[in-house]
């Protein structure tokens, strides 16, 4: 009562089949969703990696704070940048995402954090006396930060072009149904 070569492989391709479909079901939901996702990782990740890297606790940080040997501003420039890319993400709807003020925002918050970072890299690994453990955790910081900084530009540019595409597909629908008898068949419909 076993199968066949042929039935097994049949069940064999529908499987692969059935893999292949859920790889690009997740794929598509991480592209639709990758500006909530790295908002969340521009929250999480530069706090994380401070934790990691630094041996004193949180307060700490803050009671000690000098603008030229602590790195605790740092996540918190992240944490901001994300809760202003978000709500903006949030109040625009599809138009004003195409060309609306979520680029523009998104642009500007992510140029200025990465100008801060920039300057925050110079005045604390500018010096040859710095005291920031050993040097290599806070340029990884740095780098993460101006990473997260490109990426919510380039996920911004992404969502701009995709609502972009998704207006111009609605526009052209509405003109080729605006019109003549398809639009009466539909109105005469609607009052059924």
């Amino acid at each position: 009562m076993g199968f066949s070569k042929e039935d097994k492989w049949k069940r064999i391709l529908r499987g692969v089949k059935i893999v292949l479909f859920l790889i690009t079901m997740v794929m598509s939901f991480l592209i639709f969703s990758a500006p909530i996702l790295l908002v969340i990782a521009d929250a999480v990740v530069p706090s994380a990696l401070l934790s990691a890297f630094s041996t004193s606790s949180l307060l700490s940080h803050f009671d000690s704070y000098d603008f030229e040997s602590s790195l605790i501003d740092i996540p918190l420039v992240s944490i901001i940048r994300s809760l202003v890319i978000f709500c903006v993400y949030c109040f625009c709807d599809g138009p004003m995402l195409s060309r609306g003020p979520y680029l523009w925002v998104t642009t500007v918050c992510s140029g200025m954090s990465m100008m801060f970072v920039g300057l925050k890299g110079v005045c604390v690994f500018g010096n040859s006396n710095h005291s920031v453990g050993d040097g290599g955790s806070g340029i990884v910081l740095l780098v993460w930060c101006c990473g997260l900084a490109v990426g919510h530009v380039v996920v911004a540019y992404r969502t701009s072009c995709r609502e972009t595409r998704k207006l111009l597909v609605y526009k052209i629908d509405i003109e080729a149904i605006s019109g003549g008898r398809y639009a009466k068949i539909h109105a005469d419909e609607r009052v059924k």
